[in-house]
């Protein structure tokens, strides 16, 4: 049996739950489906949570991320957490103008900014 593939890479400090993707093309229902469970059991049952998902490795993402991370962000917002995105490449980002997500989500330019950006 061969061993499930770890998609991110999540770094706890100072309160907050930073997730760093590993894939640069997050496209296929499979991984998507691994990244949606690997950050919901991290964040199951976790109130106030602040969650940052760092995009400085990947290139691509298609509509069913953009849809996992909607998912996401109810949750996060029914467990009175707080989740900000940061370093998206310029071609994800006008998926997001387009899509009108940059006005559901937190985006910030670098991970700093977001974290600083935590209350």
């Amino acid at each position: 049996m061969s061993e499930p593939q770890v998609h991110l890479t999540i770094i706890e400090a100072d309160g907050v739950s930073t997730v760093e993707f590993a894939d640069r093309k997050i496209l296929e229902e499979l991984s998507i489906r691994e990244i949606e469970d690997e950050i919901f059991s991290h964040i199951n049952e976790q109130s106030n949570i602040k969650l940052l998902l760092c995009f400085k490795n990947v290139e691509h993402l298609s509509s069913a991320a953009l849809g996992m991370l909607i998912n996401l962000n109810k949750v996060v917002s029914e467990q009175s957490g707080q989740l900000r995105l940061s370093d998206i490449s310029p071609q994800i980002y006008e998926v997001f103008k387009i899509t009108r997500l940059n006005k559901l989500f937190e985006i910030h330019e670098t991970t700093g900014k977001a974290l600083d950006s935590f209350k």
